[in-house]
């Protein structure tokens, strides 16, 4: 499983609606997913440069649903959320480097 060292595992969709109040980065993956594994050893680094947002994987397969919701059609994909308001998102289908994810989080901050 793709787990930085503080990133939550979101368990059911009350969690993503408490965690959307907060500042949260979604991270919408899967383990088979060989786009998803490239991400993994940055992972780290992103979550200490971004110590100000709250990382959560969410499984692409255990919430399908969620994904519908938030048109997620392609893994890994990112939604950022701050007091329940989406901030900005990076959704493709696309294998996404660190700079890529960088400066989808710098436009954030």
């Amino acid at each position: 499983m793709i787990l930085g060292d503080n990133m939550i595992k979101l368990d059911s969709k009350k969690h993503f609606d408490k965690l959307k109040t907060e500042f949260s980065v979604f991270l919408f993956t899967a383990k088979w997913c060989p786009d998803c594994r490239y991400i993994e050893p940055f992972l780290d680094d992103l979550e200490k440069r971004y110590s100000m947002m709250q990382f959560v994987y969410v499984d692409r397969d255990k919430f399908i649903d969620l994904c519908s919701e938030n048109n997620i059609y392609g893994i890994p994909s990112f939604l950022v959320y701050k007091d329940n308001e989406l901030q900005g998102s990076f959704v493709s289908k696309f294998r996404k480097t660190k700079d890529e994810i960088t400066k989808f989080l710098d436009s954030i901050k």
